[in-house]
């Protein structure tokens, strides 16, 4: 074993700090574009390769020569491209990075349910992404209880599992002034599945009984159709359709409060959603289902995020309705939420983490 890691050590110094991001992902996702800026931050080269094929994509690397590398990392979404990855990464004794972001059985099983747990097509797909992430050296979670998930799913040890939070493009998500609405102005986005609970703020639109609100709903997806239905006849609730990821920050800066998830499924107790790290970053104050993903040292107060049950129509309601009682509180409750983000979740912690992941391999830029 020890003998592995110096020849991985050895050949890390001689490639220079150059990654192979291997697999047809889209890297303009906003996970990728953050850890790509992360590495290149930290000092290393990417090589972009896309096989054709997942399945023999080692094939085709060797085909086309790929130049010596120091690491291979199969980013988000790409499980159908771990294992040519492995193969190639093995061939060339060079360790292999995966950071799937979510888990294709748990998408599949637990939050999709298109099989029982103890059917024959759950097993197998659980025993497939459990082989792939085992021939993984590093497996990167968004979250501490994602990377729980991870190790005890799939058995991996905790040495082989590392967490570096998603974050928020700062280019794009950057404080701006409270607009101080009258009335304040509530705004959640998203694709309108269960895991968010748009319908839990429907239900929570329908049963507000505080100072005027106006509820935006910005998206489309499998709920919309439910959520119009729950609050059909409230001139205070308007949907609009889904705008560009360069317009996502405006949208947020018009509203007063940004709304996260409030589903109850274990897997939205697992995560922190993008809107949640890009309204922060934006200095908005937040409200959301609590969940065991955020970092502990999170105070549950004067952190600009306010956290209530799961599935809540009724404590969402009271929440705005304090908020919406003393609206001069939201500036420095903004100011918090920024806070928040700069201490757990900015791009400096990321890095930070990413590279102590990076060191677990013994993989440093030249």
């Amino acid at each position: 074993m020890q003998e592995v890691v110096k020849c991985r050590i050895d050949r890390c110094a001689m490639t220079e700090g150059r990654v192979l991001w291997w697999g047809r992902s889209d890297s303009h996702y906003s996970r990728n574009r953050i850890v790509r800026q992360g590495l290149a931050e930290l000092g290393f080269s990417l090589y972009d390769f896309s096989p054709r094929l997942s399945l023999l994509g080692d094939v085709e690397a060797a085909l086309r020569r790929l130049p010596p590398v120091q690491l291979v990392w199969v980013p988000c979404f790409r499980q159908r491209d771990i294992a040519a990855a492995a193969r190639w990464a093995r061939r060339h004794r060079v360790p292999l990075l995966v950071d799937p972001l979510i888990s294709a059985y748990d998408k599949r099983i637990q939050e999709q349910a298109k099989f029982s747990s103890d059917s024959f097509m759950a097993k197998r797909l659980l025993h497939w992404e459990r082989e792939l992430y085992q021939g993984a050296d590093l497996l990167l979670a968004d979250t501490e209880e994602h990377a729980n998930f991870f190790r005890t799913t799939f058995a991996l040890p905790a040495s082989k599992v590392a967490v570096v939070p998603v974050g928020a493009e700062e280019a794009l998500f950057r404080p701006a002034a409270n607009p101080a609405h009258q009335p304040l102005e509530v705004l959640f986005f998203g694709s309108f599945i269960a895991l968010q609970g748009p319908q839990v703020i429907a239900r929570a639109a329908a049963l507000y009984r505080g100072r005027p609100l106006r509820w935006r709903f910005v998206g489309n997806g499998p709920l919309l159709a439910e959520c119009r239905n729950l609050t059909a006849g409230l001139e205070q609730v308007r949907f609009d359709p889904w705008v560009s990821y360069e317009r996502l920050a405006s949208e947020i800066h018009r509203a007063d409060i940004v709304l996260g998830i409030f589903g109850t499924s274990e897997k939205a107790g697992r995560v922190i959603p993008n809107k949640v790290y890009q309204a922060l970053a934006c200095g908005r104050p937040v409200i959301t289902r609590d969940a065991p993903a955020y970092p502990a040292q999170l105070p549950p107060s004067d952190s600009g995020l306010i956290r209530i049950a799961p599935g809540d129509p009724e404590a969402l309601a009271a929440a705005l309705a304090e908020l919406a009682e003393a609206p001069q509180r939201l500036a420095a409750m903004g100011a918090q939420a920024r806070r928040s983000y700069e201490e757990f979740f900015s791009p400096s912690r990321i890095v930070e983490l990413l590279g102590e992941a990076l060191q677990r391999l013994g993989c440093r830029a030249g």
